[in-house]
């Protein structure tokens, strides 16, 4: 008979919560016993030996582990990861990851998803126009109600793209360079993402302000607060105008950082909500949203704003203060707390 028989049984538990069993014999006599209930099926495999560490595999759904441990009859259970939002450091690096993997898409695919991303914007535009333009006797007694109104409902736009896999110029600005940050991609594919983008948002952003212009419902009061900001977004002067365009798209990103950071979905509506309706209503700009709202304006005031002032004192600044504040506000300065351009500092 063999002197001492160690025998080591692994029960796991797949998904949200997850638990095992160590059990550990000498001479016949039990030394320790941790036992928890197994509401699942069994793994597809043992591992027995006298020094044994097994993870197993978890469902899509979490990231979360459990982790047994045996050496010499102890046994350590790691405590089940019921977090609803990852480390900051982990969702950087998953904005990071996202931007190599746009990489991958076509140049067809890639478009495709920027056309959907500025319709879904221009869905948000157009909803907070409906809505905000036709409250007349509250625009006169209470402004604030209105622009507050219009902030609450512009969100939705952001969350049907992250949600719908769609992609924004805004927010590629910092995945894309959060990617070439940790040498993921190289610089030229920053900037072909980039072109994509700004030209698929700016199709499906124009294309969606001409269907509501054509089926009528860009009318009336949504008329007017349309044609109204041509007239208020070409009235500012072009350093400003840039400021307003690095402050917006900080939040914006914070806003699809957040989202990121979230494992469920009220979790991710939430912490995209907050960032995006604080933007709208401090007047902050937004290249894309722009894109919708100032065609929109143009075909109610009968280009009473000539194209090329609508250009330089408008979607030229907010762009470059767009990417400036993806790119290296966030991008950058995540890169430094978290990633590779603050190694070793």
């Amino acid at each position: 008979m063999v002197a001492s028989l160690r025998f080591t049984t692994v029960l796991a538990l797949l998904g949200v919560t997850q638990a095992a069993a160590a059990f550990a014999t000498n001479g016949g006599r039990p030394t320790s016993t941790t036992a928890f209930k197994n509401r699942s099926k069994r793994p597809t495999s043992l591992s027995m030996s006298s020094s044994t560490t097994t993870t197993p595999s978890t469902a899509e759904t979490t990231t979360t582990t459990a982790a047994l441990q045996v050496n010499g009859g102890a046994a350590t259970v790691a405590a089940p990861d019921f977090n609803l939002v990852n480390t900051p450091a982990a969702t950087y690096m998953a904005l990071a990851a996202k931007g190599a993997s746009n990489t991958q898409l076509s140049v067809a695919k890639t478009l495709t998803a920027a056309i959907m991303g500025g319709f879904y914007v221009g869905v948000g535009g157009m909803v907070s126009l409906a809505v905000s333009g036709n409250m007349p006797g509250v625009a006169a007694t209470n402004p604030g109600l209105v622009k507050f109104a219009f902030a609450a409902l512009f969100p939705v736009a952001l969350f049907l793209c992250l949600q719908a896999g769609a992609q924004l110029f805004t927010g590629n600005t910092c995945t894309m360079a959060a990617a070439y940050f940790e040498k993921k991609i190289p610089f030229k594919e920053v900037l072909k993402s980039w072109g994509l983008a700004y030209l698929g948002n700016l199709i499906g952003c124009a294309g969606f302000a001409a269907i509501c212009s054509y089926c009528g419902v860009l009318t009336g009061g949504s008329a007017s607060m349309a044609a109204g900001m041509v007239a208020s977004k070409t009235a500012g002067a072009f350093l400003p105008t840039l400021v307003k365009g690095i402050l917006c798209n900080w939040l914006v990103c914070m806003g699809v950082f957040l989202a990121t950071q979230a494992r469920d979905v009220p979790g991710k509506y939430i912490g995209m909500f907050l960032p995006i309706s604080a933007f709208v209503s401090i007047g902050f700009e937004h290249s894309v949203a722009n894109m919708f709202l100032l065609p929109a304006g143009m075909l109610c005031n009968g280009g009473a704003v000539a194209l090329s002032t609508i250009l330089m004192k408008n979607m030229l600044p907010v762009t470059i203060g767009n990417i400036i504040a993806g790119a290296l506000v966030v991008a950058g300065g995540m890169s430094w707390q978290f990633g590779r351009l603050g190694e070793g500092k």
